[in-house]
């Protein structure tokens, strides 16, 4: 190696080093976390993300949705993907994850990659799943947003937690708003956060109560879903949750308007109460949708994040070093 290469190759090691002195000091979370320290790795997370979703445009709503099953279990802290073993009671066997919950499999490529064009395990599972979060959402055609990194991954995680604190498709208005509030989340973020399911598909175990006991739903939109899903069984058969499942836009809400929100905990943020102005209001503007939903996208994602000398890297997302 020539004098230039080693200087060169000291001068980054030196870098990367400071970088992650740097973070480990400071508690908070920062946009350009990995600039210094794995300058490629933004851009890879993204290259593998639109390739999951060329293949599967529905894979985005999976990645979506694990982003947030993980941050309101104890944190965006990666927990959701730890495998079952003796001492991990593996929240992908909580109710709202079992049998539901996918994904999996693009975000060991996403880890795969990019501790490939990093040259180690710098970058944290659980901002893999931040940032691919973000990622699917852009690609689908919505907002993007810069967001805040420098998670480490838990090692631990609890099914328990995840049975108590992922919201429920029965939950009722109240329910909602008590369920954001243990999350630092307000009315605001629980409306437009919802909007999520714009994208993606629910089962019909998950909506078959609304269509056969509910009344605040347009009997044509019903009638049409009791062809779809029986009374009993067929569990797993799939509802778009709006029109254009596999787009992001504000559609979501122009039905919740016209009662024709899948799940009964869509619906509750429009059946007269408080929240009705504010679905109107996305309903008809696209584009305020998309601001606020980026914003409460930062807020949920900081939810009590492990940074400094806590938690861990994993080199594995599915197991603890």
């Amino acid at each position: 190696m020539n004098k230039m290469n080693i200087t060169s190759f000291l001068f980054l090691f030196i870098s990367a080093i400071f970088s992650i002195a740097d973070a480990s000091s400071d508690s908070g979370l920062s946009s350009t976390y990995y600039d210094r320290v794995c300058p490629e790795a933004l851009t890879t997370i993204k290259r593998v993300v639109e390739d999951a979703l060329a293949q599967e445009r529905r894979m985005g709503a999976s990645l979506l949705r694990l982003h947030f099953h993980d941050c309101f279990v104890n944190g965006c802290d990666a927990s959701i993907l730890l495998d079952q073993t003796s001492k991990i009671d593996s929240e992908k066997n909580a109710a709202p994850n079992a049998n539901s919950a996918r994904g999996f499999e693009v975000i060991d490529k996403i880890k795969l990659e990019v501790d490939k064009v990093c040259g180690c395990p710098v970058v944290s599972c659980a901002d893999i799943l931040t940032v691919s979060a973000r990622d699917s959402v852009v690609v689908l055609g919505g907002p993007s947003w810069k967001v805040k990194l420098g998670r480490r991954d838990s090692t631990t995680a609890s099914r328990a937690a995840a049975n108590a604190n992922i919201p429920s498709p029965f939950m009722d208005f109240p329910a909602l708003i008590k369920n954001f509030e243990d999350q630092g989340l307000d009315e605001d973020d629980l409306v437009v956060l919802s909007g999520a399911h714009t994208l993606g598909f629910a089962q019909c175990r998950t909506y078959r109560d609304r269509i056969y006991s509910d009344t605040n739903i347009d009997p044509h939109f019903a009638s049409h879903l009791r062809t779809i899903c029986p009374k009993v069984g067929g569990d797993s058969i799939l509802a778009p949750l709006d029109p254009t499942p596999s787009s992001f836009d504000g559609k979501y809400f122009t039905d919740l308007v016209h009662k024709k929100g899948l799940l009964r905990s869509d619906q509750a943020l429009f059946n007269g109460g408080e929240t009705d102005e504010l679905v109107s209001k996305y309903s008809g503007n696209q584009k305020k949708f998309f601001k606020n939903f980026a914003k409460s996208m930062i807020k949920m994602g900081n939810i009590n994040p492990l940074t400094g000398n806590r938690g861990q890297i994993r080199v594995n997302c599915r197991k603890v070093n």
